[in-house]
């Protein structure tokens, strides 16, 4: 196992951090905004993010880099910016934290579908070593691979962060199927964990897509698949549209109950993504009884 790795699992569950989109948002993001552009118009307020989750009790926080590869940037003009957005980005999560965190940069896919023939894989890979390497000059301890559907895009990813000699993280969305058990296109938790760890991954996961009451299925079945350290990111449950609003209805105490389960489970890691703010982290470290 990476030695860094090793040394952070000495304590476990290891809590991450919750959402960044919703978070920024609050802070003024304008909808079809650039998140990730933020890191160099809007410095400060990204670093409020990532220090709430630190001071919530999160030992891994991500970036503001999810959807900074080029090929996501090019939407808002901004794909040449892509080296300086992430750079960027590890840089204010790595200041945030100090020394009291880890900082892993944030690799999210391309919203471009190989098998539609809108990108290849030797674009992917061009675009998915820009960003990681990227993320490892502005200072980032690891990479996270995530909200991955397609398993041909996620490994492309992996080896291209495997570049960077950080450990790497894979995490994909399991929201489809009879049983909410397999990607969008097909892939089971059996399959991913086998293919991420031969491409290199360090630690399998599953994040996004379903509320956390849907997780413990997928994470038992990970568990099984791999010996590899288990990262568990789940939803504040499915979201619904409200007066123009998007609203998660679940509240932080029902989703650190529900992460009992998946502790208890054997994943290693955890924390939440969409719809999840420092409240939902400060419930999952009372919840878990975890000490930092």
């Amino acid at each position: 196992m990476n030695a860094l790795l090793e040394e952070i699992l000495k304590k476990t569950p290891v809590i991450i951090d919750g959402a960044w989109g919703t978070q920024i948002q609050r802070r003024g993001l304008e909808a079809g905004d650039c998140p990730d552009a933020w890191n160099l118009t809007h410095p400060s307020e990204v670093e409020q993010v990532a220090r709430s989750y630190v001071e919530a009790g999160s030992r891994i926080i991500l970036t503001n880099t999810f959807g900074a590869s080029r090929i996501m940037l090019e939407r808002h003009g901004l794909e040449r910016m892509a080296r300086e957005i992430n750079r960027a980005g590890a840089a204010i999560s790595r200041k945030a934290v100090a020394d009291k965190a880890y900082v892993f940069g944030s690799i999210g896919p391309s919203g471009r579908l190989l098998m539609m023939g809108e990108t290849t894989e030797e674009e992917l890979s061009t675009a998915f070593t820009e960003q990681a390497m990227a993320l490892a000059e502005g200072g980032a301890h690891g990479i996270v691979v995530e909200t991955m559907s397609d398993l041909t895009e996620a490994k492309l990813a992996v080896v291209a962060a495997r570049k960077t000699g950080l450990p790497v993280v894979a995490s994909m969305v399991y929201d489809s199927g009879k049983e909410y058990d397999r990607t969008m296109m097909g892939t089971t938790p059996e399959q991913a964990a086998q293919e991420l760890a031969e491409a290199g991954a360090d630690v399998i996961g599953a994040n996004c897509g379903l509320g956390i009451e849907y997780f413990s299925v997928v994470c038992k079945r990970l568990l099984a698949a791999t010996s590899l350290p288990v990262w568990i990111k789940p939803n504040a449950g499915l979201p619904e549209v409200i007066e123009g609003k998007v609203v998660y209805h679940t509240t932080p105490e029902q989703f650190a109950a529900h992460a009992v389960n998946i502790r208890d489970g054997g994943a290693q890691f955890i924390g939440g993504c969409c719809g999840t703010n420092p409240e939902f982290i400060r419930a999952l470290v009372q919840s878990l009884a975890v000490n930092r």
